[in-house]
């Protein structure tokens, strides 16, 4: 074992605690209500004009949205690099077909090119951004 990989196998006292992945987005509240219905996580009651969170129910981790201005939002492009995606969302799904439908039925949109179908497939939300629904 190298020492790199001795340093990174070593568990290590924690600094922070993972609390939320934020969007970028130009309506902080109508892509909150999206991933709402994907994850079935309620929005919580805003706080702030330009921020939405969804409420995890305490399973960790929870999703936000930060509003920018219309004008601002430029949609990733996957795959490529020349608006290149920043991260994208993960979600298990037992039926890969049946979680394809429900998330066309609320405005995702498939996108075209699908590395690995009968595993996972990728899907950009209302705006844009890319996710996967991933076979559980």
């Amino acid at each position: 074992m190298t020492s790199s990989t001795a340093s990174t196998a070593q568990r290590t006292t924690p600094i922070a605690t993972f609390s939320l992945f934020a969007l970028d987005c130009p309506d902080a509240l109508a892509l909150a209500r999206f991933y709402s219905r994907i994850t079935g996580w309620p929005v919580t009651p805003q706080r702030h004009a330009d921020w939405a969170e969804l409420d995890s129910g305490g399973a960790g981790a929870t999703l936000a949205f930060q509003q920018i201005a219309e004008g601002d939002f430029v949609p990733p492009e996957w795959p490529g690099q020349v608006r290149p995606q920043r991260g994208h969302l993960d979600f298990d799904v037992p039926d890969l077909d049946a979680g394809e439908a429900a998330v066309l039925e609320i405005g995702a949109r498939k996108h075209d090119v699908q590395p690995a179908p009968e595993n996972f497939r990728v899907f950009l939300d209302p705006i844009g951004h890319p996710f996967c629904l991933v076979k559980a």
